[in-house]
């Protein structure tokens, strides 16, 4: 199969500044429910989320509702394309990042495209509905080349002119621009094709067209400057203090000792900060430090289901939700040990690896029918 990697055929090009906050800035449903409650106005964050505005409705009661909030959206903050893909450039204090936004067919996901990380089963499913009653993604995944580097000289020779979008947030700015049929298209979406991808970011959102048999909008980036920062754990709604978490692990035969100097955790540990102080824990080997996490510190030991309630995941900067007990920090994971995953079948624990600079949700939104 040579054409997994196409066009656009409808799509639609932001025309007016963004609605509401851009959807990947939040990492956790409490959060989301939080910004929707402060405006829960039109915006993609409501159009994905539905379910998280005020009036606690179930995911299937709210999509209907979410499918017409998007027709206004579209209505009255973009403009439609055809047959395009989008060269986008992401610049910021700390580097600059570039690729080409298109769609890929679902049948290339497990052949070309593998993904990064496991999934939650939850979030795919809602996720998948949400495709299936929209129509339409809003959203795009990052998918990365395991080797070579064709990429980044196309989608920066194609990005000449003044940009059809530039946005600018968060210390980034963004810049898309529109190709369409003829040989420069031709050219960069062989470029895409060049070589096996992984899934960096967006791993809920892979599974999830997989899922609905639906395409997949993806950004597709070599970088130059693509990063790996933390994701940590939060502990919520369970009242442990520092001094009970330490008395459970220690009990299990784990290493842990009070810290009050300890500011970024290295691989093989855990920095846990919470209510009465700072314990430093040694993980065990034989597993990535998230899966450790998961399945010792929290399901063996405390009883915590990583997918319930009680466990969140939190990437690097973000502020803890509100009743968190505790946060578990863990080392950013290196780009080598995510590569030797890949070339060897694995997928890494679910949200273990923080992908940046990501493309901001919105600029470019993508008819998945037809």
């Amino acid at each position: 199969m040579t054409d997994w990697a196409r066009p656009i055929g409808t799509g639609w090009v932001l025309d007016a500044p963004p609605a509401g906050p851009d959807v990947d800035e939040f990492a956790d449903p409490v959060e989301i429910a939080a910004a929707l409650a402060a405006d829960p106005g039109d915006s993609l964050l409501a159009v994905q989320h539905p379910h998280r505005l005020p009036g606690g409705r179930s995911l299937e009661e709210s999509l209907p509702a979410a499918r017409a909030m998007l027709d206004r959206l579209r209505a009255r903050d973009y403009r439609p394309v055809r047959d395009v893909v989008a060269p986008y450039r992401i610049s910021g204090p700390d580097g600059t990042a570039a690729g080409v936004l298109c769609l890929v067919d679902p049948s290339a996901v497990g052949a070309r495209i593998r993904h990064g990380e496991e999934v939650y089963t939850g979030v795919v499913a809602e996720r998948a509905a949400a495709l299936r009653a929209l129509g339409c993604a809003t959203s795009a995944a990052m998918l990365v080349p395991v080797s070579g580097d064709e990429l980044t000289a196309a989608a920066l020779g194609a990005a000449r002119g003044a940009p059809a979008v530039e946005v600018t947030g968060g210390g980034r700015t963004h810049r898309l621009w529109l190709t369409g049929p003829g040989v420069e298209q031709d050219r960069l979406l062989a470029a895409v094709r060049a070589a096996p991808l992984l899934v960096a970011d967006g791993n809920h959102r892979v599974a999830a067209a997989a899922e609905a048999g639906s395409p997949l909008l993806a950004l597709v980036t070599a970088g130059p400057d693509l990063r790996i920062g933390a994701i940590h754990r939060t502990i919520s709604g369970t009242g442990l203090t520092v001094a009970a978490l330490a008395r459970v692990w220690r009990r299990a035969g784990l290493t842990v000792r009070e810290a009050s100097d300890v500011d970024t955790p290295v691989p093989g540990s855990t920095v846990v900060t919470g209510r009465g102080g700072t314990l430093l824990v040694e993980l065990p080997p034989g597993e990535p430090d998230h899966a450790v996490v998961e399945n010792l510190l929290l399901a063996k030991t405390l009883g915590l289901d990583p997918e319930g309630p009680h466990v969140h995941p939190l990437p690097a900067g973000h502020p803890p939700g509100p009743g968190t007990d505790a946060v578990l920090r863990l080392a950013p994971v290196p780009l080598s040990e995510v590569l030797t995953a890949h070339a060897q079948g694995r997928r890494m624990p679910r949200k273990s690896t923080y992908f940046t600079p990501k493309p901001r949700s919105g600029l470019l939104l993508a008819a998945l029918g037809g």
